[in-house]
């Protein structure tokens, strides 16, 4: 494992522990909006880690919210007994970036149970269908993924599956050049390096939604 590699390895672990405290402490409760659930959160990364920066916007999603994509900016939600939510937050860690969603179930709805569960095995399948593969569009992924995510039986929420992480702030292309996203329109290998000859390091994220029944699901993190 390359240094790069092990600096985002270990900057994802620390958002592992920061997301198994929200948990352990019992943040995430029924009564509680969306804004007061990150703002907690983020106090928890500055006590425990000394996390100071993100590098991508905070997101608690809760009840229909969890339909909308990254690119949205639902209105603040409380949550509800029996909900379902996910977190997505991208700290940065000693100058090197992470990016960790996860999904969460107050009660025990099994349709909600199943789309947590779920969308969680597919991450791994759609990791090690990756591994497989010697050359990859980022548009192929895409495809992958919307298809893996109809053979779970849920429709395939994101405008993107993924993207790259690095030091902050991780390399950028031109304004509508998607070759660092897993998008439909990204004809480029994803699997080559960069310029520079450095290999590149990508965040995998699934969201799975149902719409007839206003719930979505999501899991990111780095393949």
């Amino acid at each position: 494992m390359n240094e790069a590699k092990q600096k985002l390895v270990l900057a994802e672990q620390k958002s592992k522990e920061l997301f198994n405290a929200v948990e352990e402490r019992g943040l995430i409760v029924p009564g509680k909006s969306e804004r007061e659930l990150t703002e907690e959160v983020v106090k928890l990364a500055s006590d425990l880690f000394g996390i100071e920066q993100y590098w991508h916007k905070k997101i608690v999603r809760t009840g229909p919210n969890t339909l909308q994509p990254y690119s949205g900016n639902p209105p603040d939600l409380v949550i509800q007994k029996d909900d379902i939510l996910f977190l997505d937050f991208g700290p940065i860690f000693e100058g090197w970036e992470a990016d960790l969603g996860r999904t969460y179930v107050i009660g025990k709805d099994p349709l909600k149970l199943k789309l947590k569960r779920d969308v969680e095995a597919a991450w791994h399948e759609a990791k090690t269908w990756h591994a497989k593969q010697s050359s990859l569009t980022g548009a192929a992924y895409f495809k992958y993924v919307t298809e893996l995510a109809k053979r779970y039986g849920w429709e395939f929420g994101g405008e993107i599956a993924g993207h790259i992480v690095g030091h902050f702030p991780h390399e950028q292309l031109e304004p509508g050049d998607l070759g660092l996203d897993i998008h439909p329109d990204n004809h480029s290998d994803i699997l080559q390096a960069d310029k520079q000859g450095n290999s590149r390091h990508w965040i995998l994220e699934l969201q799975f939604v149902d719409r007839a029944n206003n719930i979505g699901g999501y899991f990111e993190q780095l393949l």
